[in-house]
């Protein structure tokens, strides 16, 4: 997909202006317009959350410029960069395309947001024109569209077109990297590490096959093999200081006993919930660990394992000396997770607070049973985020349709943007306390009063699991590799049960939920009569 180097280097590292000046810039800025000048006063509005005030002020320039292509890409850039505004975008490009019928890096974004906004018919007809148009760049046009169906959740329609072209037309490593890809996200692992591994005979430097090859062998249960090839990646962990990233990583069959060992924490809070189980295996071989993760996590990880020393990112002391550092995704492999049998089998490994549980137990509606909902991942702004949080969440109006009524107590257990669906929502009442919530701990404790959870593939699902509370995944078709290609439970999670969307819509899938449901407070009602 487009990305943000549409801004030129230069200009995005143009500096941002004191507060003082701000007003002075917009003014000249709209005076005499240039990219450099738009880049250093709309970024910092973004930054700061102002987005009206930053589309407001994009939009007053550019339509009093729109002969400036050079400005309507950089508009367009700093629009995908900070929000999800693809209408605009559109607009923006449709221009450019029209003042420069040849920029083909213009027309192929243009034909990226059409697929994003859903206008499917005109994003594939302009790939068509301009593959026609462009017959030597053939390949490259079809590497594109082929991703740019994927991220837009249309899976098979680019495994249909990668099969065509791998029929007539000659095979690049990125080609093999798409085709390996579709299929894993259609649940085909063991075709896709075929795939992959064909792609590294092609080009054996594209890091993009290596990983996904690694992610393919994990979603196969191959584990062993997989976190191999992951342990290859370049780490995510944009937020930790550099002199962290710069220490001594560790690796498999490194002795610990003695190390001072700093494990971080890398990516989403879904995934430190599901590695950070794998953490005492340092401990018990006499390292002395310390753990560094968002402040959110910190007092749930504290009482979890009490013998290891929890700090918030922002509390991390520079001045500490450490031997080495691990990753925590890392940590399955550094303990030998080479099998699904060999995942740790102690759940629950996470533990709320006592207090945190009676002081929540005695504002929760005393009717039973009670049953969490989470129907989406935080819907956040940037364009980049979007597209992954749009295949895996649903909404409460179709989560809520799908299973209510039904003789329970909802309690939502949703936070984020998408908790403010609650005010439009007029079915079943759903109980909300997440005003009171202040982290992942304050949420463990409500968890522990539920008697059931059902959740979209996000971070609240990994949570209830860790605690062995019982909790219903709702998961993407394209299922993300920790759920495997198929079945209704989980290795990582005994108490979990999968329900697998089989479309692009949850709609489907949600009325079986809906169903099980129904069924599950039967059966819970009898076995409590019976007690």
């Amino acid at each position: 997909m487009q990305d943000t180097q549409a801004i030129p280097a230069a200009q995005a590292d143009a500096g941002r202006l004191p507060d003082g000046d701000i007003d002075a810039a917009q003014a000249d800025l709209l005076q005499a317009p240039t990219t450099q000048k738009l880049v250093q006063v709309c970024d910092p509005l973004f930054v700061k959350e102002q987005h009206l005030d930053a589309l407001r002020l994009l939009l007053q320039v550019v339509s009093k410029n729109l002969e400036d292509t050079a400005l309507c890409l950089v508009a367009a850039a700093l629009i995908v960069k900070h929000t999800a505004r693809h209408d605009i975008v559109v607009k923006l490009l449709r221009n450019v395309v029209l003042r420069e019928p040849q920029n083909l890096e213009a027309a192929m974004w243009l034909a990226d947001t059409l697929l994003v906004t859903g206008d499917v018919n005109a994003s594939m007809q302009l790939f068509i024109d301009l593959i026609n148009k462009y017959p030597e760049k053939r390949v490259n046009l079809c590497e594109h569209v082929s991703v740019s169906l994927m991220d837009a959740g249309y899976q098979l329609e680019a495994l249909k077109i990668l099969t065509y072209w791998l029929e007539q037309g000659p095979a690049t490593g990125a080609l093999m990297n798409n085709m390996a890809c579709a299929l894993i996200r259609l649940g085909k692992s063991e075709q896709a590490i075929e795939w992959y591994r064909r792609g590294m005979e092609i080009d054996p430097g594209m890091s993009a096959l290596v990983i996904g090859h690694g992610f393919a062998l994990l979603k196969s249960g191959r584990l062993g093999e997989g976190w191999a090839q992951s342990f290859r990646r370049e780490l995510a962990a944009k937020n930790m200081p550099d002199w962290v990233l710069a220490l001594p990583r560790l690796h498999l069959g490194d002795r610990v006993a003695g190390r001072k060992v700093l494990v971080f924490q890398e990516q989403g809070f879904g995934d430190t919930l599901q590695f950070i189980r794998s953490v005492s295996f340092l401990h018990e071989q006499g390292a002395e660990v310390t753990v560094v993760v968002f402040r959110t996590l910190v007092r749930l990880l504290r009482m979890s394992f009490p013998d290891l020393n929890v700090i918030a990112l922002e509390d991390i002391d520079e001045t500490a000396t450490y031997d080495c550092a691990t990753p925590i995704p890392d940590l399955p492999y550094l303990a030998g997770v080479k099998t699904e049998q060999d995942i740790p089998a102690h759940v629950p490994y996470l533990r709320a607070d006592a207090q945190d549980i009676a002081r929540f137990a005695t504002v929760l509606p005393p009717a039973r049973p009670r049953i969490g909902l989470v129907w989406a991942g935080d819907r956040r702004l940037k364009s980049s985020d979007v597209l992954t949080d749009m295949r895996r969440s649903t909404s409460l109006a179709d989560m809520g349709a799908a299973l209510s009524p039904v003789d329970a107590t909802l309690v939502n257990l949703q936070l984020g943007f998408p908790r403010s669906e609650l005010a439009r929502w007029d079915g079943q009442t759903v109980f909300d306390l997440m005003g009171d919530v202040r982290d992942f701990a304050d949420t463990a404790a409500i968890m522990e009063n539920l008697d059931l959870i059902i959740s979209v593939d996000t971070s609240p699902v990994h949570l209830a699991g860790a605690l062995g509370r019982p909790v219903w995944l709702v998961s993407r078709w394209d299922a993300c590799w920790r759920w495997r290609d198929e079945g209704e439970t989980s290795a990582w999670y005994p108490t979990m049960r999968i329900f697998r969307s089989q479309e692009k819509s949850f709609v489907p899938v949600l009325k079986k939920v809906g169903a099980a449901l129904q069924q599950w407070v039967a059966d819970w009602k009898k076995t409590e009569a019976g007690h």
